[in-house]
């Protein structure tokens, strides 16, 4: 057993989420949106290159360099311990690698903080369901658990089409296909394409990208599919106004109103320091109603933000009401409450 699967190992036991083997810094880890060193040695070119042919030796890849400009992309699975997504490359005439940490096992949704108004979503059987946040947020890990709770409870096909695989989910009551970018398709647009082709009830889109992307994702949610994607957006105002800007002037009415009966929920959430220097998540949940579709068609997405604090009895919650919570839960700090709030004047009258 070699130096580098001791720490793939410690990686999976720290939550950690990428290793980084760099040249001139220690072995690193990111923990809970931290970059932590493992020991103070630093590595050097020659150490780096040991690690990295091990890798390839863990892959069962041949390892070849005689084009010190090119990148390299291939996964590791070692039994009873999780799948490693390796990025190998060059560095100022280094190698180099980063090492995306994939598990087997879906966390438990309760003890990620993802409130049950959230979990619910699993029961939908078509439309559109955006999870939305910075990177880094924990989407993949809200959309994981929504996926893993429909295949616990429901016999249906689910696909998931992803850039990378993050958490790998084995059937249970339903059957689960996961195909990745660049390795087991070119393009999310072209995946979901054929997806249709291929009997699926839920669909799960990585990312929703580009224009193609979002025009066959609304498409499969208008033909009676479940469709859960993601946004780089904070916010479901942001979110709705980032879909329909990616279409051009002429064709954005049309898509407000095809956007209005397809969206279901937009999920918004962001990742706090607690007080205990672990993370806990704060949630946005829009839900759409009658008033929330008119609003979305009519083009007063600035409206948005007061349906969605009047409509705790549908299920909706405010970010700035989910913080609040957290706060007078004892979960987070004072300032931290008011760096994450959408409205940090008012949060800070009501504290």
């Amino acid at each position: 057993m070699g130096m580098l699967d001791n720490y793939l190992k410690m990686s999976i036991e720290n939550g950690a989420s990428d290793i980084f083997i760099v040249a001139g810094k220690a072995l690193t880890m990111k923990i809970a949106g931290k970059l932590e060193a493992v020991g103070d040695k630093r590595l050097m070119p020659d150490d780096t290159l040991l690690y990295i042919k091990e890798l390839y030796s863990l892959a069962k890849r041949e390892f070849v360099t005689d084009d010190d400009d090119r990148d390299d992309d291939f996964s590791i699975t070692i039994p009873d311990l999780g799948r490693f997504r390796v990025n190998v490359f060059w560095q100022r005439g280094s190698i180099g690698s980063v090492i995306r940490v994939v598990r087997f096992g879906i966390p438990d949704a309760k003890k990620m903080g993802i409130p049950d108004e959230v979990m619910r979503l699993k029961d939908l059987k078509h439309g559109l369901v955006l999870v939305t946040g910075a990177a880094g947020s924990g989407k993949s890990t809200t959309l994981a658990c929504i996926v893993d709770a429909i295949n616990k409870t429901r016999s249906v096909h689910i696909i998931t089409i992803e850039d990378p695989i993050e958490y790998l989910h084995r059937n249970a009551e339903s059957i689960v296909t996961q195909r990745e970018l660049s390795k087991d398709t070119e393009s999310y647009a072209t995946a979901l394409r054929a997806s249709l082709r291929q009997a699926p009830d839920v669909i799960l889109l990585g990312e929703m990208r580009d224009l193609g992307t979002i025009q066959a994702a609304m498409t499969a949610a208008e033909t009676g599919h479940l469709v859960l994607s993601t946004l780089h957006t904070v916010g479901a105002p942001n979110a709705i106004d980032r879909i329909i800007d990616v279409f051009p002037p002429d064709q954005q009415q049309q898509i407000r109103i095809q956007l209005s009966q397809v969206l279901r929920s937009v999920v918004s959430q962001q990742l706090l320091r607690s007080v205990d220097g672990g993370r806990v998540p704060a949630f946005e949940i829009m839900n759409l109603n009658h008033a929330i579709r008119t609003m979305i068609r009519d083009s007063r997405i600035h409206q948005l933000d007061f349906a969605i604090q009047t409509g705790a009895s549908e299920g909706m919650i405010s970010m700035d009401d989910s913080i609040l919570k957290l706060y007078k839960a004892g979960r987070i700090s004072k300032d931290t409450a008011i760096d994450y709030a959408m409205a940090p004047e008012q949060l800070q009258r009501k504290l």
